[in-house]
């Protein structure tokens, strides 16, 4: 093998074993550069007026790639990147990364029901936002800070989430079985603003192409129909 196919070799898997976890630096130093100029996102805040909006938070491996496939959702209103399921309060990039706080890298969406049901969007997590055959696990991402989790609110949340595992399960669409954790929701904390509307602000970023975009890719072509704006 000559030495530029080694070189070539070798810089594709360091590109592809690039965690999100390892990447606050240039998230922080990209979004200073180049905010202002990009793309906005509607991601962010909470919205300030909630009249008609239901919430719902899901967990699915590095959130720049979560954020973005719900982002996209018809009925959706506003998706915020954080983290969930821990008990440390107020957690940290850095901290969270180095698994040091319980909690996972998370996002909370503002949804109006009337548009886009609980279930839909429990559809989408498990069929097209990640893969959650994959313990403690997401591509490049490893540990259980990148888990699948399913958090809800009510008996009828949990009740949908428990159905939608059985039916992909039964389904055979993935060669292993679900392993997503469904758990009551607690505590979501938003992460820093630099994570917010990270795929659309930063799409030079070699972790966002290699990793997020075939995500948001598969999401787009398995649910054409839910799209805000059809391609």
């Amino acid at each position: 093998m000559t030495n530029l196919l080694k070189n070539g070799l070798a810089a594709v898997c360091i590109l592809l074993l690039t965690a999100c976890s390892e990447r606050p630096a240039e998230a922080q130093k990209t979004a200073a550069a180049q905010g202002s100029a990009a793309v906005r996102s509607t991601a962010g805040p909470a919205p300030a007026d909630m009249t008609g909006l239901a919430t719902a938070d899901f967990a699915g491996g590095c959130f720049w790639c979560t954020e973005e496939v719900f982002e996209e959702i018809k009925g959706v209103k506003a998706v915020v990147s954080g983290y969930s399921g821990g008990p440390e309060a107020n957690p940290t990039y850095e901290q969270v990364g180095r698994g040091e706080t319980g909690h996972a890298e998370s996002i909370q969406l503002y949804y109006d029901p009337k548009v886009v049901s609980y279930a839909t969007l429990v559809d989408v997590f498990f069929r097209a936002a990640h893969d959650p055959t994959t313990l403690n696990r997401q591509g490049p991402d490893a540990g259980p800070q990148y888990r699948s989790v399913a958090f809800y609110r009510t008996p009828e949340e949990k009740k949908v989430i428990d159905d939608a595992i059985a039916r992909v399960n039964a389904s055979k669409e993935y060669g292993n079985p679900i392993v997503t954790q469904v758990v009551p929701f607690q505590k979501f904390w938003p992460a820093e603003e630099y994570h917010q509307g990270y795929y659309r602000l930063h799409p030079e970023v070699g972790y966002v192409q290699s990793v997020s975009m075939p995500k948001v890719e598969k999401f787009r072509k398995k649910f054409p129909e839910l799209l805000k704006n059809p391609l």
